[in-house]
């Protein structure tokens, strides 16, 4: 019995320390700026810092969007905050939020 409280304590913090981690929500987001806005594609070009998820260093580039609604009030010039991610094989910004 001791045996077996032992084992679920371990796996109860090893689960809690891997939500913290590896979980989508929790995804550390990036810094950039917006440089282009094009709403007939979905897409945003993003002057971005290095995508640790992805493993990209700092670079200007083009991301779809998840959700078109996404870039409503976005503007080339702004300074964002975004997490993006590959859906679909394409990269993607899943959030964002202007600084």
């Amino acid at each position: 019995m001791k045996t077996l409280m032992t084992l679920a304590f371990a796996l109860f913090a090893t689960t809690a320390a891997a939500e913290g981690t590896h979980s989508h929500g929790d995804m550390e987001m990036s810094m950039g700026k917006v440089t282009k806005v094009d709403t007939q594609w979905n897409r945003l070009t993003i002057d971005h810092g290095p995508l640790e998820n992805l493993d990209m260093e700092a670079m200007t580039m083009v991301f779809e969007v998840v959700d078109p609604a996404m870039q409503e009030g976005l503007s080339e010039g702004q300074e964002v905050a975004f997490t993006a991610d590959r859906v679909k094989g394409k990269l993607t910004v899943t959030e964002i939020t202007v600084e």
